[in-house]
């Protein structure tokens, strides 16, 4: 029987449910705690609901114990089932595919592939159950199913004899798969593991789930599960034990069963006003209100460009060159005055500067500053096609017709803008039109080309030397070349043809104030450059091939948690600017950046300092700490080993405007959690520095003489705790969820100061962080399983997680996101919530559309954005 001290949550979901209180040990009921809402389904016994350690359990005097307690003779049977119910899924050896009704089917396609003379070999076994990756794993279950049939492994296995395997990997029994994972640890089948058969295994599940720094004090691990198991010194545990280990491992999170009925639930109570009765138009209204302002900028945008187009079409329309090219010249035309508005547009989305001032204004709120990149890439489509369409309307049609134009009629109507000398082909294409143009193509079409996401992030493999044209750097350096599109855009409109008088050609009047604008934004950039002297401080490489700077803050440099700056350094390239997040706090004495080296500029970045690092612990002026792969350089005194670097910013991003709402939740993607951990620690710092500070001299004073008035301060201040954690007053938000999702290990290293920081300073539980690492396979796979045990046994003594290495626990796989917005709707119904994401597209999807989904199935808002650089 389980121990009647181990509770088991119930889901709260139905108003008829019977009524228990919680009362203290003293018997005083706690009137800080509400009644809760309990449905007891038939697998659960009495002491499944036993309150925790401290508390009774007390019955209201209609509700009769018999009507909770199992009926005569089948407490047994109940038991196993609540059992099997809820443990059993913590120990499973295929994934749902494969354990389901269609799964043998799969599993014999595979069989007939694999086996040779109807057996399938211990090698194949992997592959042929889906665990291809995990080869020694699999052999292990294989040796255990054999052993337990008394089968020999070396000859293989029928068909009969695998579907006898896999009726039994996929019982969902508890007991069952219990004694198959037993017997996997179990080497010598003698029913008894030895503390060096757990380290075997535990060995083997790090490799398995790349956790180099646990496979590396596998011995330690091993040695804690045997004090756990076996308190006697026995020098063995058995399966019982075992069992109550992992029992002891239940979520207490319930089953998805149960979330998909409390959502369901959420649903039916949503007051009417928030529901809509049609799928269309719920849709269409959500998506206008999620993208409004996108969506009349935008609108504005292709509107002025139709109006341009019809007003210059209509234009050529009338004029004597349509009696010779007719339409063609109009098409040219209407697509040239697109491109002169467009190349004047281009410029804006990236002055930063300018963005910036403007997103603390009114305009902040009506326009979507945010998407300055997107609008850029837009207009930047816009362009490749209007010149297009100009050129191919000239080279095609356009001088076709004036080169077979009769002369008379020629020297009639176009005559005096060609010089009554009728143009050849050749000549045409020579002119100072026809050389600028076909010069502007080409390094359009070439700079346009490098800036595609496939050579921009060297997706596209080129062979020698051409790969060199593939990367940020090639990127970088082929659009500061469209400078010279400028200069070549502005002698093209000044020498064309049909348009003799100078104020009608009207091209440099859309590009000087934009000009004018950009040149101001690259003025400020060398001023802040010579004004912005920063010295690092400190140097710090990670894991995963990040790079840390620690950099001293400049007098002026003001900036919100969430923006970003750009740095160079002149030792790699003086002329390369790169934009990374502020992982510091502002009200940190120093500025940080974490790097990830992915590209050629941020790998040089990492060399150089590796280098400096290096020989500041040859100096001996500089402390060295080395974890596997980490090296830490800090020097106290000013040094020029370190590479010089400059900084430009601070520049506005999406997450700094995260303290107008209730709640946030941040989302990041490897080193995608840059963004957010300056904003962790800034709410961090304002809980710390929003603390009641009584000087004692006149505290005491006061006490004595307005015990009231000291009285009415404390309770306000504890109100104003209380709301703070729902509603926004204005100083920031309420609480804070952070996720952050990584494939390696190592990653934790990076920020592993700050979530210890998080975990012993958050008093009132204002930050909640969620760490997941996805190499590890997901919890309840028997790969993991050995994982979760010793995970839970250490966190149990001595709060450290062993995967993040911090105070922090560790989820296994992905998060599942749809429960994440389920249980923060149903936690702060009526709240805005703001959610911040920092990564691959991909997710980005994914976020978007659940955020948009709950915020017309729930009271719930929820706000998403993504930071773009």
């Amino acid at each position: 029987m389980e121990s009647p001290h181990q509770p088991v949550d119930v889901p709260e979901i139905d108003n008829s449910a019977h009524q228990l209180h919680a009362t203290s040990s003293h018997g005083e009921p706690d009137q800080s705690a509400p009644a809760q809402q309990l449905v007891l389904e038939p697998d659960v016994e009495l002491q499944d609901i036993t309150p925790k350690h401290g508390q009774h359990l007390v019955l209201e005097p209609d509700v009769k114990l018999q009507d909770i307690t199992p009926k005569p003779g089948t407490e047994k049977h109940q038991h196993r089932r609540t059992r099997g119910f809820i443990s059993g899924a913590q120990i499973k050896f295929l994934d749902k595919t494969l354990a389901g009704k269609g799964g043998w089917h799969t599993i014999e396609k595979r069989f007939e592939k694999s086996a040779v003379g109807g057996r399938l070999q211990k090698e194949n076994f992997g592959p042929c159950i889906g665990m291809a990756d995990s080869k020694e794993f699999s052999g292990k279950l294989y040796d255990a199913l054999a052993r337990r049939r008394n089968l020999d492994p070396a000859s293989g296995v029928t068909k009969e004899e695998l579907n006898e395997f896999w009726k039994e990997m996929t019982d969902k029994n508890f007991d069952s798969r219990l004694r198959i994972f037993f017997d996997m640890v179990d080497n010598n089948g003698d029913g008894q593991l030895t503390e060096d058969e757990v380290k075997e295994v535990i060995i083997l599940s790090a490799a398995t789930n790349k956790l180099s720094k646990l496979k590396a004090h596998a011995a330690t691990y091993a040695a804690l599960v045997m004090k756990e198991l076996d308190p006697y010194n026995h020098g063995y545990i058995e399966i019982s034990q075992l069992e109550t280990l992992i029992q002891g491992l239940v979520s207490s999170q319930g089953s998805e069963r149960t979330f998909r009925r409390s959502h369901g639930l959420a649903k039916s109570m949503m007051p009417k006003i928030y529901k809509r009765d049609n799928k269309f138009v719920r849709r269409a209204t959500d998506f206008m209100y999620e993208n409004w302002k996108r969506i009349w900028v935008l609108s504005l945008w292709i509107i002025v460009n139709l109006a341009l187009a019809a007003w210059k079409f209509e234009q050529y329309r009338r004029r004597s060159a349509f009696q010779v090219m007719g339409y063609c010249v109009c098409i040219a035309k209407a697509a040239a005055e697109t491109l002169k508005l467009n190349m004047a547009l281009i410029l804006i989305p990236v002055c930063r500067n300018t963005l910036t001032r403007l997103r603390k204004t009114a305009l902040g709120s009506i326009f979507p500053f945010d998407d300055n990149i997107n609008f850029h890439k837009i207009i930047a489509t816009a362009i490749a096609i209007g010149a297009a369409v100009h050129t191919l309307a000239h080279v095609t049609c356009d001088f076709p017709r004036l080169i077979t134009c009769p002369k008379p009629k020629f020297m009639t109507t176009l005559g005096p803008y060609f010089d009554y000398k009728q143009p050849t082909y050749p000549s045409l294409l020579a002119s100072i039109p026809g050389v600028t143009g076909i010069l502007m193509i080409i390094i359009m079409a070439f700079s346009f080309t490098l800036a595609t996401h496939s050579f921009r992030r060297s997706v596209v493999k080129l062979p020698s030397p051409l790969h060199n044209l593939a990367g940020f750097n090639s990127f970088w350096y082929a659009h500061h070349l469209l400078a010279l599109v400028y200069i070549l855009l502005v002698l093209h409109s000044y020498f064309i043809f049909l348009t003799k008088k100078w104020y009608k050609r009207t091209t440099w009047m859309y590009l000087t104030i934009p000009i004018l604008f950009y040149a101001c934004e690259r003025l400020t950039r060398k001023i802040r450059e010579n004004n912005f002297r920063v010295d690092v401080i400190k140097a710090a490489i990670y894991p995963g091939n990040v790079l840390s700077i620690h950099m001293t803050k400049p007098p002026g440099f003001e900036y919100h948690s969430g923006m970003y700056l750009f740095i160079k350094c002149p030792d790699i390239s003086p002329f390369e600017w790169h934009p990374f997040s502020i992982t510091s706090a502002p009200g940190d004495d120093y500025l940080s950046v974490h790097i990830r080296s992915l590209g050629d500029w941020t790998t040089a970045l990492r060399n150089c300092f590796g280098k400096a690092c290096e020989a500041e612990v040859k100096s001996k002026k500089a402390n060295l700490v080395r974890l596997e792969t980490t090296i830490v350089a800090d020097i106290e005194l000013q040094d020029t080993r370190f590479p010089k670097i400059f900084i430009d910013g601070p520049y506005g991003a999406p997450a700094q405007d995260y303290k107008k709402y209730d709640i946030l939740l941040l989302v990041g993607l490897g080193i995608g959690a840059t963004p957010f951990i300056s904003i962790l620690r800034d709410i961090l710092n304002n809980t710390q520095s929003n603390k009641v500070n009584f000087q004692p001299k006149w505290f005491w004073k006061l006490l004595l003489h307005e015990p009231a008035f000291i009285t009415s301060i404390l309770m306000q201040e504890m109100e104003s705790k209380t709301s703070q954690n729902e509603t926004n007053n204005g100083d920031g938000p309420g609480r804070a969820y952070f996720y952050w999702v990584t494939r390696e290990q190592g990653s934790f290293e990076w920020f592993k100061g700050v979530m210890n920081e998080v975990a012993e300073s958050d008093h009132n539980n204002i930050i909640e962080m969620h760490n997941y690492l996805t190499s590890v396979y997901e919890e309840g796979d028997v790969r993991s399983a050995i994982i979760a045990m010793v995970q839970s046994l250490q966190y149990a003594k001595s709060g450290i997680d062993i995967v993040s290495g911090s105070q922090i626990r560790t989820h296994f796989a992905r998060p599942n996101w749809r429960k994440v917005f389920s249980n923060l709707a149903s936690t702060h119904k009526a709240c805005s919530i703001g959610v911040f994401y920092c990564g691959p597209s991909n997710l980005a999807k994914q976020l978007r559309d659940l955020s948009m989904e709950f915020s017309h199935d729930t009271t719930t808002r929820f706000d998403f954005h993504k930071e773009n650089f």
